[in-house]
C-alpha cells in the first residue's frame, strides 16, 4: 500500500468511528471512488486496534474506576459505585453481538450497497436531528436506567445496517431517553470498546485463516494514524458538542446522501 492510501484510510477510520456519520458507509464507498485495491483484512484489524487504543486511553481514568467497582460488585453481589456503567456497557453490547452473529453474512452480501447506505444515511440523519431537538435532556450516563440500556443496546444492533452509524444511532437513542448530548456521546464511546473488540476479533479469525504476506510497516503506520486521529476526534467532539449540537453532522449526512443519489441515480 502507498503511504497516501494508508494515511487516508487510517484517518477515515479514526474520524468516522466516533462521529455520527457512519464509518462503514465511508469505508465501503471510498474504494468505489478510487482506483486503489482493497486494503485487506489485516489493515482493517490494524486501524480498529488504533481506534480501540484511542478510546481506552482517553477514558483510562474512568475505565480504571469502572473496572474496580465492577469487580467489587461481583464480590459483594450488588451495585458498587460506577459498576452500573460496567453492567450497562456489557448488557448494551449483547443485542449487537447476537445480531452480528445471526446476520453478518446477509448484511455483507445484501446490504453493502449505495442504495442502502444512501437511504439509511438520510433516515437516521433526520432521526438524529429530531432527537437532538427534544427538550428535558438532563440526565448523565451515571443515571442510566435498565430501560435506557435496552433501548440503546437495540439501537446499536440496528447500526449493523451500513449507513446507519453506530455512534450516531446510540447517541440518538440516548437523546431520546433524556440523556444530555455529552452523556449520550460518552456512553456511546464506552459502548464502542467491546464492539470494536468483537469486530476486530472476527476479522482476526478471518486473517488467521489466510496465508498471505503481512506488510507490517503499513499496519503500524495505519494503527498509529487511526489512534491519533480517533483520540483527537473524541476530545474535540466532546468539547464542542454542547455548543454546536448535532446539526452539522445531520447536514453532512444529508449532503453525502444527495451525492449518492446523484451519482447512482437513486
Amino acid at each position: 500500500m502507498e503511504l497516501i492510501q494508508i494515511t487516508l484510510l487510517a484517518l477515515l477510520q479514526g474520524l468516522t468511528e466516533f462521529l455520527p456519520i457512519s464509518s462503514s458507509a465511508h469505508l465501503i464507498l471510498f474504494p468505489q471512488f478510487t482506483d486503489w485495491s482493497d486494503q485487506g483484512i489485516a489493515f482493517d484489524v490494524a486501524v480498529h486496534l488504533g481506534t480501540l487504543s484511542a478510546v481506552i486511553i482517553y477514558f483510562r481514568h474512568d475505565l480504571k474506576t469502572i473496572l474496580a467497582d465492577f469487580i467489587q460488585s461481583l464480590i459483594q453481589r450488588k451495585l458498587v459505585g460506577e459498576s452500573r456503567l460496567a453492567w450497562a456497557v456489557g448488557l448494551g453490547t449483547i443485542p449487537v453481538g447476537i445480531a452480528g452473529l445471526l446476520f453478518k453474512d446477509y448484511i455483507e452480501v445484501e446490504l453493502r450497497s449505495p442504495q442502502v447506505i444512501a437511504w439509511a444515511t438520510v433516515f437516521f440523519a433526520l432521526l438524529l436531528w429530531w432527537a437532538d431537538r427534544l427538550p428535558q435532556r438532563t440526565r448523565d450516563e451515571h443515571r442510566l436506567t435498565w430501560k435506557d440500556i435496552v433501548v440503546i443496546g437495540i439501537a446499536q444492533a440496528i447500526a449493523l445496517i451500513p449507513g446507519t452509524s453506530r455512534s450516531g444511532i446510540t447517541m440518538t437513542a440516548g437523546l431520546m431517553m433524556g440523556l444530555t448530548r455529552t452523556a449520550a456521546a460518552r456512553f456511546s464511546f464506552l459502548l464502542s470498546i467491546p464492539v470494536i473488540i468483537l469486530a476486530g476479533g472476527l476479522n482476526g479469525i478471518e486473517l488467521a485463516q489466510q496465508v498471505t504476506p503481512v506488510d507490517w510497516n503499513s499496519l503500524i503506520i495505519g494503527t498509529v494514524i487511526s489512534a491519533i486521529s480517533a483520540y483527537l476526534c473524541i476530545h474535540f467532539f466532546l468539547k464542542l458538542l454542547e455548543r454546536v449540537g448535532m446539526l452539522p453532522f445531520v447536514i453532512y449526512r444529508l449532503f453525502l446522501a444527495a451525492i449518492l443519489f446523484a451519482i447512482y441515480g437513486l
